[in-house]
């Protein structure tokens, strides 16, 4: 029988990650949320520069600086009974993989889309992600304080596009200058924009007579069309389908103006999940389990840059957490006690000493750890779901300017590699060699190794394109095959892979040597 103490506690997390494409709001409703949940005091923006004011989740100096998130950021507060745990994670496409290995930790996803510009890559990208995984989905449509869009135009566009059928749960009344509020369809209520007024309505809903003198008669017949529409063609709110990720929510407001916020954050939590099983590669755990267990799938070094230390994000997934317990890490088989244990706030800290299925803490890492490690306190082996590693599609020779910082530069490479913020690898004379998706991780990449490290470098760009990791028991012959447009690297684990030119060089290396295996995608701790 479950611990009760347990399934309660557990019942009142929730986790979720906030994804986008860049510049449609995800980092400022984040902060509205925070807000709310009275996490904070204040929402700094990414826009509010002479006030020196920034996002809570964007905490790096870069961060402020360029005005985007570059890095996964976990706030936790209390909100309603509730334990909320969000992932702000990077909209940016050359951060991708460290958002796909944040949606491996959460249970469901906030959607944010920009009211006038709809659908873009990086969300449809993101959106597969979180189907693969089954993850509910909740669409918050982002800036109707601008002109925006048509709603049902919004609304057909998931289905059409990302194959998401959707339902509205609150909706617009006007955009842009026109902007006169929402109607909440699931407490039949509606907020006033700018006059801070909530109107009941009565069993007619906006066909009663309470919006009469509230509403331009412009948007009062737009709104009673559009409501009339979607209660006769809309789809119907189904919880089976929401929990499955088969059916969206969707909110509308102004992250920016902080309306529309609380309406979508109340019904969020109302329909959102708490932790449920996740998958191991035997089954899967349920969260009520008595025996703790969870997995690393984030690595942080110098959150704080005054005492350089390193962090893993740990998911909890079953049992409690108590400060100072020990788990085997399932990797090593090795015992390891948890003594120094975190609550997260972005890069601010607080000592836990308790935690339930369902939370993220930080563990202090002295290098022990690396993403995708499993702890726990079972008898038997246990392993979660591998954690995909992506191959990159920039390459550039890394060197120390100055020799004498060789060690700084040795330490600050190895760190970041293991943090997965970049893809490190080495030739057979150990020079360095870094992959990225985009030239942006680059430039994160000098930008932290001279400002974590005091370690300047100098780039070469390579003409490369593509890399696989390469299986074989014969690497003396691969290192034969090699010519101008080919190179044979070892990644952080020393497994090898081979950067080609392009996609024809590729296609004719794999033409004449059929017998050696290549790998596109790998578990970030695959051994072979």
């Amino acid at each position: 029988m479950a611990n009760p103490i347990l399934a309660e506690e557990i019942q009142k997390r929730r986790i979720f990650g906030i994804i986008s494409h860049p510049d449609a709001g995800k980092t400022t409703l984040t902060e509205k949320l925070l807000l709310h949940g009275g996490a904070i005091r204040e929402a700094g923006t990414v826009k509010a520069r002479r006030n020196a004011k920034f996002a809570t989740s964007d905490w790096m100096e870069i961060e402020k600086q360029r005005g985007i998130s570059v890095t996964s950021s976990v706030m936790q507060f209390n909100y309603r009974d509730k334990m909320i745990s969000i992932m702000d994670t990077p909209g940016h496409n050359d951060f991708g993989e460290d958002t796909y290995r944040i949606l491996t930790s959460v249970d469901s996803a906030v959607m944010v889309i920009d009211g006038a510009k709809g659908i873009e890559t990086q969300t449809k990208k993101l959106f597969k992600v979180c189907a693969m995984r089954e993850i509910p989905i909740f669409t918050f449509v982002n800036k109707l304080d601008r002109e925006a869009r048509d709603p049902l135009d919004l609304m057909q566009e998931l289905e059409d596009v990302l194959g998401l059928p959707s339902v509205a749960a609150t909706w617009p009344i006007g955009s842009g200058m026109n902007f006169q509020g929402i109607y909440d369809r699931l407490e039949n209520k509606v907020f006033l924009y700018k006059v801070d007024k909530e109107i009941q309505l009565g069993e007619d809903g906006v066909f009663g007579p309470e919006l009469e003198e509230e509403l331009s008669s412009f948007n009062l017949q737009n709104l009673r069309d559009e409501i009339e529409l979607l209660e006769g063609a809309g789809n119907d709110f189904d919880r089976e389908l929401i929990d499955a990720g088969k059916l969206s929510p969707v909110f509308f407001g102004s992250a920016l103006a902080d309306f529309g916020v609380t309406p979508f954050l109340n019904h969020f939590l109302d329909m959102t999940p708490a932790p449920g099983p996740r998958k191991t590669i035997n089954g899967q755990v349920e969260p009520t389990d008595e025996e703790f267990s969870g997995f690393i799938f984030k690595i942080q070094a110098n959150m704080n840059p005054a005492h350089r230390d390193r962090l893993a994000f740990f998911r909890i997934c079953s049992g409690t957490f108590e400060r100072g317990m020990t788990a085997t890490l399932s990797r090593t088989g090795k015992p390891i006690k948890l003594s120094q244990s975190t609550m997260l706030m972005a890069n601010e800290r607080e000592t836990v000493d308790k935690a339930y299925a369902g939370d993220v803490i930080g563990i202090y890492d002295t290098g022990t750890y690396q993403i995708g490690d499993t702890l726990t306190t079972k008898k038997e082996k246990l392993f979660f779901e591998p954690l995909p590693t992506f191959p990159p599609e920039l390459f550039a020779l890394v060197l120390p300017v100055n020799t004498m910082k060789a060690k700084h530069f040795q330490k600050g490479v190895a760190q970041l590699a293991q943090e997965g913020a970049i893809q490190v690898y080495h030739n057979e004379y150990n020079e360095i060699i870094i992959g990225a998706v985009g030239q942006l991780q680059f430039e994160v990449f000098e930008y932290r190794l001279k400002n974590e490290y005091n370690a300047d470098i100098r780039m070469n760009h390579l003409d490369f394109q593509l890399a696989r990791w390469v299986k074989t028991d014969d690497l003396e012959k691969v290192k034969r095959l090699m010519d101008s447009r080919t190179m044979l690297v070892f990644d952080h684990f020393d497994r090898p892979l081979i950067l080609f030119a392009n996609q024809f060089t590729l296609n004719y290396f794999v033409e004449r040597h059929d017998d050696i295996e290549l790998v596109e995608a790998l578990d970030v701790t695959e051994e072979f």
